[in-house]
């Protein structure tokens, strides 16, 4: 698991399982380092710096046409990423002025903010999921809230230290110029052209509810935003408005790219990678594992998922739960409660809603 912090918008990913290593084959160096490096014809790779410990660095990827740029995600809105996104551009002969449009993944802030930013200062449409609009709306009214957005689901995942603890976590309000609704809403699995290629957009809700990927499969590539990352797994059930079953939609999801040609992998975060089939046969590998962990860790139930989260190893390296920070031990928890939920569906466990949380059980027991 990567470090992040509780407020609103932030992406942050639990590295779960690791394969390959951090040198990016495009450009033979660790792939946060910066520079425009070019992964495919007429595609280069812009890492951008985010300001946190865990993830170094977003990808951007600006896809060049005749007509001008498309750059798929934006970065994160921090004065040091937009400096180097013009730097990156001007190295290859452009600028924010070519840009043409964004199409962005998800609507975490370090794929959302300079897209959103750049969008309105230079008239360029963004293209956003229409199922991040109940997240956007509710940053857009984040002067309303009382509490928190994670407080309840931190409150049903049984870790009520936990969400006091993040609902005194102060912070500015979120910039409604960084969270203005984009000017496109995709809809549903779609055809996009750019320039003279066909982007399969394709919705793979999961990470957050309206997280898209784009297949080119002409050239045999994946823009895959935090849906499937080569080094780490995405966070699942850290989003708001919660969702009734986050990693079943990510684990539907998976199987959806699953189905599409096997594509080189140009991820968010980490390295470009060569396989996606590989990728997700290794990702619906690790939630089955982790679904059984935590199947065993109702054995002493009826117990909450912060309860069954604290039996779990976290990070690649089996961190335990307790040397973890209130930011990680709180998206352990929602976590560990969407995999619980998952197996409610499935019917080997049993749900209660109770005020300290809901309480599960496996199926037989408690």
């Amino acid at each position: 698991m990567t470090s992040s912090t509780a407020r609103s918008g932030t992406s942050a990913s639990t590295a779960g399982i690791s394969t390959g290593h951090a040198i990016s084959p495009d450009s033979g160096r660790h792939w946060s380092d910066p520079g425009a490096w070019p992964v495919a014809d007429g595609i280069h790779r812009i890492p951008l710096p985010l300001p946190m410990d865990g993830l170094k660095a977003i990808n951007v990827y600006v896809v060049a046409t005749d007509d001008g740029l498309t750059l798929i995600d934006g970065g994160w809105a921090i004065p040091e990423a937009r400096e180097l996104l013009d730097t990156s551009l001007r190295s290859i002969g452009s600028g924010f002025g070519d840009i043409r449009r964004f199409l962005v993944t998800h609507v975490h802030r370090d794929h959302y903010t300079m897209a959103r930013q750049l969008g309105t200062e230079h008239g360029i449409p963004v293209a956003l999921g229409a199922d991040e609009r109940p997240a956007l709306d509710t940053l857009l009214n984040a002067g309303e809230l009382t509490e928190n957005p994670f407080s309840r689901v931190l409150v049903s995942a049984g870790a009520l230290e936990l969400a006091e603890q993040w609902d005194q976590v102060g912070g500015d309000l979120p910039d409604p110029a960084l969270w203005a609704h984009p000017d496109q809403w995709l809809d549903g699995d779609q055809e996009i052209r750019v320039g003279t290629r066909t982007l399969d957009a394709v919705h793979t809700p999961g990470h957050t509810p309206g997280h898209f990927v784009f297949a080119d499969r002409a050239a045999e590539l994946l823009f895959a935003g935090d849906h499937v990352l080569p080094t780490i797994t995405p966070s699942i059930g850290f989003t708001f408005p919660p969702v009734p079953q986050p990693l079943g939609d990510f684990m539907a999801s998976l199987t959806k790219v699953r189905a599409l040609p096997d594509l080189r992998i140009l991820p968010a975060h980490g390295p470009v990678a060569p396989s996606s089939h590989a990728r997700v046969d290794e990702l619906l590998a690790f939630h089955e594992s982790r679904l059984t962990q935590s199947l065993a860790g109702l054995a002493a139930g009826p117990v909450t998922a912060y309860d069954v989260a604290g039996t779990l190893g976290w990070t690649r390296h089996e961190r335990a739960f307790d040397t973890l920070d209130v930011t990680n031990q709180g998206m352990a928890s929602m976590e560990t409660k969407a995999h619980l939920e998952l197996l409610v569906a499935r019917g080997q466990a049993t749900r209660e809603e109770t005020p300290a949380g809901v309480l599960f059980a496996a199926v037989g027991r408690g």
